[in-house]
């Protein structure tokens, strides 16, 4: 009984998830049912997205739960029938932006307390010569709009104009932005592609 329980859920949410507009409409009319599947269907998108940034896992992890939270609470503002990602990756990037000015402020208190903490910092560690760097080390190496685009284009399958709306900028400008990530990153490839037995086990 269970399996076949589990087997319906499953179909449900196979039929309901893609189509995030529908959930959310139900979300703002106190749908409890579509507001788990929208956050269930939300949760893995959101969390691509913050990976793509040097933060780590336990930042990605706490800035998908903040987001989510204030999707909660700005539910009201999303005008349907309006695609959905543009206006939850908005809330997503406000987001991520608040928890850097938070990091710039704790920094700068640390750096008045202790103002040697600079010159006690190891240099950073270079990449190791033998090794091609794997993609989250290369998504690393952009700068932080280059990034956001490439993100939300290749890895998130949104449209130049979807992306152009999140960011608040043209198609021009996103194609502009995403045009300079592929260079940058075919500089970075091209001693691994001069010399493909790199990073190969002697």
């Amino acid at each position: 009984m269970s399996e076949v329980s589990d087997e319906r859920r499953a179909g449900a949410f196979e039929r309901q998830s893609p189509d995030l507009e529908a959930l959310m409409r139900r979300y703002q009319q106190a749908d409890r049912a579509a507001a788990e599947l929208l956050m269930e269907a939300l949760q893995p998108i959101l969390m691509r997205f913050f990976l793509s940034s040097p933060e780590g896992r336990q930042s990605a992890d706490d800035l998908v739960q903040e987001t989510l939270l204030r999707l909660h609470r700005a539910r009201h503002t999303y005008r349907p029938p309006d695609p959905l990602l543009p206006w939850v990756f908005a809330i997503a990037r406000h987001t991520r932006v608040d928890l850097y000015r938070k990091r710039q402020r704790t920094a700068l208190r640390e750096e008045a307390v202790e103002p040697e903490k600079l010159e006690r910092q190891p240099a950073p560690a270079s990449e190791t010569p033998d090794q091609s760097p794997d993609f989250d080390s290369l998504m690393a190496q952009l700068p932080d709009s280059q990034r956001e685009v490439l993100t939300m284009l290749k890895v998130l399958g949104m449209s130049v104009d979807e992306v152009a709306g999140v960011t608040g900028s043209t198609a021009g400008s996103v194609k502009q932005k995403a045009h300079r990530a592929y260079t940058r990153l075919r500089m970075i490839l091209r001693p691994a592609i001069v010399n493909p037995k790199r990073g190969m086990p002697g």
